[in-house]
């Protein structure tokens, strides 16, 4: 070769590198995705998809999962359907049965595949249980060794194969010359709508004014270090008078964070806060008697609504089973106890373990006129009331917003009898809590509170109406 040729030969050998790339690729195994799915626009005219009367998709319509089939017209997914088995594309359905999708979903995952801003959610889910393939109940329920572990849906997201062998029920239920339903007992959710859940049941996603924070304070002289925000503008009446029965005399809604014409969603911070004590766990009584029993939770949304902050001292289950009848024997005891457990301020874990520190002492008011809840240090902790009907701060700030705060405590408390009244049966005495915060989880079951609450409601209007006393 002469000396011109000599530039060439690094451009040579990139150019055979490029080539014998390009044709590894090409002899590489493809990985088999789902056919895409065409999603006709609004503005398309209906022909026809091609789909025979003996077809899979109308047999889907007209079996015992009549369920999964209004889903799967919720979501706007008949259509595709139609379109991809008209192309000639066999699927095969793992169908929950009706059971699955009314009684056994939970509540609140329903409401949120429903709702119109989580379609796609829906769509994923329903296309998870689609398999682009013919698949029958012999090669479907094979073992590990002998079939992939792993089958590809419409959905995007691979099944694990293993999980369907679980849930199938009634193999080859429904088979045409099209597809194959196979009946499953439960609805099986893949990661990203989990995901989706998750993140729209978090807290983060609460539009209300995020906790400032409790006054820092010097550990040595006990005096303030600094100021507390000021926050939105207080209303201007007493929560008392906001809560008298009679003409709305309570201020207008207070206006919320981001600008004047923003307000508070009291309910749904109401809301947010009983659905965080079914999470938590351990808080399962309190929650049911604030939605069935009395109408606490709604009086509370519309306070925060109209700008007023709340502390509640919630009794965890085991203290609510230790109730007596004797402290249930008078009318509106629900109520009552209830409402003494509801403070009319914002308080954190930290901001009244500093003022008893610093007080020694402190009477808190309550939505139970006139009587106050006193709170003070002991063990470490923050110990409200006096005597063997005690109760210690057990579970600090399980729920905190900025406008509603949730503490969890070990008993249920009791005003003290005023003279010429019955002074309810204290429960037995208790020792403190090895350390503040701890998450053990009693049993759960249902309290003496609520058991005597459906008693007493029995007498007097209709028990079909409380849905915790059926």
């Amino acid at each position: 070769m002469g000396r011109g040729a000599r530039p060439l030969l690094p451009l040579l050998l990139l150019l055979s590198l490029a080539a014998a790339a390009t044709t590894a690729a090409a002899l590489a195994p493809k990985q088999q995705s789902p056919p895409a799915l065409s999603f006709p626009s609004a503005t398309a005219g209906g022909g026809g998809s091609g789909v025979s009367s003996n077809s899979v998709l109308v047999a889907l319509l007209d079996s015992r999962y009549t369920e999964l089939s209004e889903l799967v017209e919720k979501a706007l997914l008949l259509q595709p359907l139609e379109a991809a088995v008209g192309r000639g594309t066999n699927v095969t359905i793992l169908a929950p049965r009706n059971e699955a999708l009314e009684r056994d979903l939970d509540p609140e995952f329903r409401r949120f595949l429903l709702e119109p801003r989580n379609l796609r959610s829906l769509q994923s889910l329903l296309l998870f249980h689609v398999l682009p393939a013919r698949l029958h109940a012999a090669s479907l329920l094979l073992s590990p060794r002998s079939h992939p572990r792993h089958h590809p849906t419409l959905a995007g997201e691979p099944l694990e194969l293993a999980a369907v062998s679980r849930a199938v029920t009634r193999p080859d239920a429904v088979v045409r010359a099209d597809g194959v339903i196979h009946g499953v007992d439960r609805l099986l959710v893949p990661r990203s709508v989990q995901d989706a859940f998750n993140r729209r049941r978090s807290l983060a996603s609460i539009s209300a004014a995020l906790p400032t924070g409790a006054p820092e304070v010097d550990p040595r002289t006990h005096r303030l270090l600094r100021k507390p925000s000021p926050g939105p503008a207080p209303p201007a009446l007493p929560v008392w008078d906001a809560m008298a029965p009679g003409p709305a005399i309570a201020p207008a809604p207070a206006p919320g964070p981001g600008s004047g014409t923003h307000r508070f969603d009291g309910h749904g911070q109401v809301k947010d806060f009983i659905q965080t004590l079914l999470l938590y766990g351990g808080y399962n009584e309190l929650a049911d008697i604030l939605v069935n029993l009395t109408s606490l939770a709604t009086e509370m949304g519309r306070l925060v609504s109209e700008g007023y902050v709340l502390t509640v001292l919630a009794p965890n289950d085991e203290a609510m089973a230790r109730l007596t009848t004797d402290q249930l024997s008078e009318p509106g005891s629900p109520e009552d106890i209830l409402y003494y457990h509801v403070i009319p301020e914002y308080q954190t874990e930290e901001s009244m373990y500093n003022a008893v520190r610093r007080f020694g002492k402190v009477r808190y008011d309550t939505l139970r006129l006139p009587h106050k809840v006193v709170a003070r240090e002991a063990d470490g902790s923050v110990k409200f009331g006096a005597g063997e009907g005690s109760a210690y701060l057990f579970d600090p700030d399980i729920y905190t917003d900025g406008r509603i705060s949730v503490q969890g405590i070990d008993a249920v408390l009791f005003p003290p009898a005023e003279d010429g009244q019955k002074r309810p049966a204290a429960a037995p005495a208790r020792k403190a809590p090895a350390v503040t915060g701890a998450t053990a989880k009693p049993k759960l079951r249902r309290g003496k509170l609520l058991e005597g609450a459906c008693q007493f409601m029995g007498v007097f209007v209709r028990r079909s109406r409380l849905a915790s006393c059926q």
